[in-house]
């Protein structure tokens, strides 16, 4: 199968770097420099400046662009795609019937994991396609597939946002190393490494029971996340993923 991605931005690199591994894989974007620079990074790619009136029929279409640009782009796009499988944050299949033809409309939500083949990739739409759809994400990473789209804004606040997430614990984390006196370079290298080796535990353990294996009466993980729980961490996460939800379904509308 040839999988073409309209988009030559983060994400679309992402999918790509993973994809190439099995598909023949056509980018298409409006940037002649950085699709130039996308070849570079990604040699397997075959790279298309977009032409005024872009034929899309029979083609399997993977959506990388940002959600405000699709009534955009979708005036240059003609033809029936054989697929459209979107990225767009947000943006409902109602709004993808309405912009671009395909006889089939998937709505998917990777991570930036996918260039290293470990997105935690959400999937939903088309019943007919699932099979297909599960089976192209998988070779970027773990798939779910979920019976609604606001299911999906969901997961896409948990696991599409949720790197940049990570990212913010792992920063804080390295400081406060730093703050009680740990050279910074070393402070990281303790940080991956913490990263590294929790994921493999958290796909065996429950989170409060690997909280409670660590967690000695009195001890110094005691005192540290009593501090977490006064500095209102727990809560501050949870709203964190409710209003990345809520911008979806702002997107959406």
């Amino acid at each position: 199968m040839k999988l073409t991605l309209i988009g030559n931005g983060a994400m679309a690199l992402a999918l790509a770097k993973g994809l190439v591994k099995e598909y023949e894989v056509e980018v298409i974007g409006r940037d002649q420099d950085k699709l130039k620079e996308f070849k570079n990074l990604v040699p397997e790619v075959f790279t298309k400046v977009m032409e005024e009136n872009e034929f899309i029929t029979e083609k399997n279409i993977i959506l990388c662009i940002k959600p405000y640009a699709l009534k955009e782009v979708s005036k240059v796009l003609s033809g029936e795609a054989n697929s459209i499988f979107s990225v767009l944050a947000g943006t409902t299949i109602a709004s993808l019937k309405e912009n671009l033809k395909a006889k089939h409309y998937i709505r998917t939500m990777p991570n930036l994991c996918a260039a290293y083949s470990k997105s935690m990739t959400t999937i939903t739409g088309d019943i007919e396609l699932k099979k297909d759809a599960m089976h192209i994400f998988s070779n970027i990473g773990k798939t779910l597939w979920v019976n609604s789209e606001k299911e999906l804004d969901i997961a896409t606040a948990v696991a599409g946002s949720g790197p940049a997430f990570l990212a913010l614990i792992a920063e804080a984390i390295t400081d406060g190393g730093v703050k009680c006196g740990l050279k910074r370079d070393d402070a990281s290298t303790l940080v991956k490494g913490l990263f590294e080796g929790f994921s493999p535990l958290l796909n065996q353990v429950d989170p409060n029971d690997i909280k409670n294996g660590v967690m000695s009466p009195g001890g110094t993980t005691a005192a540290g996340y009593c501090a977490m729980e006064d500095a209102n961490v727990r809560s501050g996460m949870i709203k964190g993923i409710e209003a990345a939800f809520n911008r979806a379904v702002e997107l959406g509308k």
